[in-house]
C-alpha cells in the first residue's frame, strides 16, 4: 500500500479570493475525487485548524493507493488534472512525500 501525502500553501490572496477561502474550494474538489478516480483507495483531506499557527500550509491530502502505479495513474486521471490547474495559480508552494505502509 502507498500512501501520498500533500501539503499546500495557498497566495494571500489569488483569483479574488482569500487563502482559506481557496484552501476550502480545493478541499472541496479533492474530496469529490474519492469514487471517480478508480485507483484511489481512501483520502482524507483537511484544512489548518483557525487557531493552528498562521505559518503552517493551509491543506493537507492524505490518499492511499494499492501501488505506485495505481499512485501514477492518478495523477494522469483528467479529473486529477484538473484539480490541479484549478489550484496552480492559487497557491505559493507545496510538499509531497509517498511512502509505503
Amino acid at each position: 500500500m502507498i500512501r501520498h501525502i500533500v501539503m499546500f500553501k495557498f497566495l494571500p490572496e489569488a483569483d479574488g479570493y482569500t487563502a482559506k477561502e481557496n484552501a476550502e474550494r480545493t478541499a472541496k474538489m479533492l474530496r469529490e475525487l474519492q469514487g471517480v478516480v478508480p485507483t484511489l483507495k481512501a483520502s482524507e483531506v483537511h484544512l489548518n485548524a483557525e487557531y493552528a499557527d498562521s505559518t503552517n500550509y493551509d491543506l493537507v491530502l492524505i490518499s492511499d493507493f494499492e501501488t505506485f502505479e495505481d499512485l501514477q495513474a492518478y495523477i494522469v486521471h483528467p479529473n486529477h488534472k484538473a484539480v490541479g490547474a484549478f489550484m496552480r495559480p492559487l497557491r505559493e508552494s507545496r510538499t509531497c512525500v509517498d511512502f509505503e505502509i
